[in-house]
């Protein structure tokens, strides 16, 4: 049964869709392939002329090769993770590369947010409630991880002064 059926609206303090990023769109992906397929196929052939024919799948390998490579890095992306919190819980959806979906739910008055912080470069956000954690946005770079680590903290601050005004 839905928030809505069920009569009771649900304030939302915090929404985030985490994914990796990709920087090369699908349609420079295409440009990129077949501008390295020209150039494989036009430097093979200048291979063939001169006699050295053996050289030339060696040539199409290289282009096979990378063509799975961004085929491997976009199955990467389809991965996500969606935190909602909300009156009653911090959800977590992680759906995998697969499609294959996990959800976990946290009581907002137990949980932390953990950020842990061994250098610039190297970060980690993990939410710890009752003994039990979760480790959030392993995909994401280390500056998106700390924005949603400090959205996240805040999110649950404004909850929590909702509990008690007087703090």
């Amino acid at each position: 049964m839905s928030e809505q059926t069920a009569g009771i609206a649900s304030e939302l303090y915090y929404t985030a869709v985490l994914k990796p990023h990709r920087s090369l769109p699908p349609k420079g992906f295409a440009l990129l392939m077949l501008a390295l397929g020209g150039v494989s196929f036009c430097v093979s052939l200048a291979f063939v002329l001169r006699g050295a024919w053996p050289v030339t799948p060696f040539f199409g390998l290289d282009v096979a090769l990378i063509y799975l490579a961004f085929r491997l890095s976009y199955r990467q992306a389809r991965q996500r993770e969606e935190l909602r919190l909300s009156d009653d819980s911090l959800t977590v959806d992680r759906v995998s590369i697969y499609g294959e979906r996990r959800h976990w739910r946290f009581q907002p008055f137990w949980l932390r947010v953990r950020f842990e912080e061994k250098d610039e470069h190297t970060n980690r956000l993990v939410l710890t409630s009752h003994g039990r954690s979760l480790v959030v946005g392993s995909f994401l770079g280390p500056d998106e991880r700390r924005s949603v680590a400090q959205g996240l903290s805040d999110a649950l601050g404004r909850w929590r002064a909702r509990l008690s005004p007087s703090l």
